[in-house]
């Protein structure tokens, strides 16, 4: 076969040499090398649209859009079937699934032998963080799914622009996903092919190579997101003294002009990307979204932190957005967007829970099949998805694409707590905040999981996302302040929107009104407000929190500050808990703070 090759572009022989050798192993009908283009997009869209993939939307509603359905047995990440293919098992941790690497390339050669038959091959160039950009990286993935080169298309930088910088160096990220379902001779194609009986997301963190077979979906399938920018970037991070990171960026301008660059992160389902393209509630503050998952940091020579999102375009969980929690995003989404496993209107729009207070009188659901509010099953699947450029935000930061990245003033770490922790307070210092970054956790309610109060700990939101030790992770945090001075690193706070009263409701209202927690921040790091000191840090003291036209009574407010030694006592004995999990690998500097905390506590 002839391998259709940019030559005008580039000469990069490690590149071609790679591609042909995949091409010998894979056996696809056809190669696309992607360009990126305009064309391009709509000629993989129209692909698809014939192929049943696709089914446009509505072109009045929701222009240039599409929807997907995928097969029932693949809608999400699927941790148990994703590795870390260390060269030791302690290099991936406990908290990875570890396959020697000789053992798992011989599995997935065997599994990728002729995988692509029938199929055509796409080539697609991607760069993660804006193309100039000194702490860009860059990746190349080979897939034989024409929706996976159309996601690509939306959330990366990709195509031709991309083999400037790229030049002749081998130094790119290999990644290669397959769907598993090869079309010999008479086989007939479907919708959505995939192989869910052999599903492996395998990463090789020291040969900087990541190895998809099976899924077609999400983060199994583009390959430039949790699998390069988190996992496999986290290595590359700890190698050359950055830091890949689960977090939003987003700027915040005071009433004077005067604007800050916060990164916060979260574990799923606390608000994130709400965060990241909130409305404030209070006049004159306005919040940009630099990006709402994924940040990539680096302290440069002045001694400050800068940040930038590796990201091109939003993935986003759609059920619970609409114009009452995230409006911005609900504007992101009425052009050229693709949409996966929404339900879909009579009109040829798309719904799902949560879009509307009343629920539609009639729908197509995720399944294709009919639906009525009387369903006993969801319309749009729980993991449903938008893809969409983050040119297309109204709040996107103009910053958003600045290779110099951004100056983060200030890093929150958040859960889901019903009680103990307070709506804010802020660490003591960087070893104080990494402590409390590995340690935030969330708590399961008893519809959940049948048992109040269980935490579930997700350090710095990275759980499932960081490629190696997890207590070597952190030990990373704890190496950053050598690089420069402590008055120029980020403040470091822990936020809990998700405070309950004792009728079990939410104390704080949340969403826009979070915009007074980020005001006070925002006014810490500029040296106002004594604060108020407790055992766990500082919390706002008394009408330092403006809560102006907020009808929050003076109990719930209390409630809200409280920091109640015996619950934390209890706390700090589960985090003592936690930290068994790392064993040796746990820097001393966090058992010291915990030693500390438990002192303050007595």
């Amino acid at each position: 076969m002839t391998i259709p090759f940019p030559l005008q572009l580039s000469q990069n022989e490690a590149l071609f040499d790679w591609v042909a050798g995949k091409v010998a192993l894979c056996r696809p009908d056809n190669v696309h090398w992607c360009d990126g283009s305009d064309e391009e997009y709509q000629f993989l869209a129209q692909k698809l649209v014939e192929s049943g993939t696709l089914a446009p939307l509505n072109s009045e509603l929701r222009p240039n859009s599409f929807l997907a359905r995928s097969d029932p047995r693949d809608v999400a990440r699927v941790e148990d079937r994703t590795f870390i293919c260390s060269k030791r098992p302690v290099d991936a941790g406990p908290t990875n699934n570890w396959r020697q690497p000789k053992a798992m390339k011989a599995q997935l050669l065997a599994l990728f032998d002729g995988c692509m038959q029938g199929r055509t091959m796409y080539v697609i160039p991607f760069c993660l963080g804006p193309l100039d950009s000194r702490i860009a990286r860059i990746g190349v993935e080979i897939t034989d799914s024409a929706y996976v080169a159309l996601s690509m298309r939306l959330t990366t930088r990709c195509g031709d622009a991309v083999l400037r910088p790229l030049g002749e160096s081998d130094g790119f990220v290999r990644c290669v996903h397959s769907l598993g379902m090869p079309l010999g001779e008479g086989a007939e194609d479907v919708p959505w092919p995939c192989n869910p009986e052999n599903r492996y997301i395998a990463h090789f963190p020291d040969s900087r190579q990541i190895w998809s077979f099976g899924s077609g979906y999400g983060g199994n399938a583009l390959l430039a997101k949790k699998c390069f920018a988190l996992r496999v970037a986290s290595v590359m991070a700890r190698d050359e003294g950055w830091m890949a990171e689960h977090m939003l960026i987003l700027g915040l301008t005071n009433p004077q002009g005067e604007k800050k660059y916060i990164a916060a992160a979260f574990p799923s389902a606390c608000g994130k990307t709400n965060l990241a393209m909130m409305t404030p509630s209070l006049p004159g503050w306005k919040v940009e979204c630099v990006g709402d998952d994924i940040a990539w940091l680096r302290v440069k020579a002045d001694g400050r932190m800068y940040a930038v999102n590796p990201e091109f375009g939003f993935f986003g969980v759609a059920p619970g957005t609409s114009y009452a929690t995230n409006p911005n995003a609900m504007d992101t989404l009425k052009r050229d967007v693709l949409f996966t496993n929404v339900a879909q209107t009579p009109d040829g729009d798309v719904w799902w829970e949560g879009m509307t207070r009343e629920k539609p009188p009639h729908l197509t659901d995720w399944r294709g099949e009919e639906w009525t509010p009387e369903s006993e099953t969801p319309a749009a699947h729980p993991n449903a998805r938008f893809t969409a450029r983050a040119s297309q935000c109204p709040s996107i930061d103009p910053a958003y694409d600045d290779p110099r990245g951004v100056p983060i003033s200030a890093i929150l770490f958040g859960g889901r707590r019903p009680g103990t922790v307070p709506l804010v307070f802020e660490a003591r210092d960087w070893a104080h905040g990494t402590f409390i970054g590995s340690t935030i956790a969330s708590e399961t309610t008893a519809a959940a999981s049948g048992q109040v109060g269980q935490i579930r700990r997700d350090p710095m939101a990275m759980l499932p996302f960081c490629g190696y030790h997890m207590g070597d992770y952190l030990a990373h945090w704890l190496d950053i302040p050598s690089s420069t001075t402590p008055d120029k690193l980020p403040k470091i706070f822990a936020v809990n929107w998700f405070r309950k009263g004792e009728d079990g409701k939410f104390l704080w209202p949340g969403f826009g009104d979070n915009a007074r927690v980020l005001k006070w921040i925002f006014e810490r790091c500029d040296g106002q407000h004594a604060g108020r000191e407790t055992p766990i840090g500082t919390v706002p003291a008394h009408g330092e929190l403006d809560l102006s036209g907020l009808n929050l009574s003076d109990g719930a407010l209390e409630t809200l500050m409280e920091v109640d030694s015996e619950a934390w006592r209890i706390e700090a004995t589960s985090i003592r808990e936690h930290y068994v999990l790392f064993g040796e690998h746990l820097p001393f500097e966090l058992r010291d703070e915990l030693e500390e905390l438990e002192k303050r506590l007595a």
